[in-house]
């Protein structure tokens, strides 16, 4: 059988290549984005509800809250 060659860890140090402090830098910026988009996404799906409540009471005509509530 054939092996197969690999290039991933046969690059050479060049113009492109990334010094460490820069693949931590990218590797620590990835990880915080990450972390905050889940927590965003918990804060919004868990949010927009009583955010639109909120809303919609502070309006004019005030409306009572089984107003807002109620599909009719």
């Amino acid at each position: 059988m054939a092996s197969k060659v690999s290039l991933k860890g046969k690059r050479k140090a060049g113009k492109g290549s990334k010094g460490p402090e820069e693949r931590s830098a990218c590797k620590c910026f990835k990880e915080w984005s990450t972390w905050a988009m889940k927590k965003a996404k918990v804060i919004t799906h868990y949010g927009f509800i009583p955010l639109i409540i909120i809303i919609g009471m502070n309006s004019e005509p005030k409306p009572q809250l089984y107003q807002l509530l109620s599909p009719v």
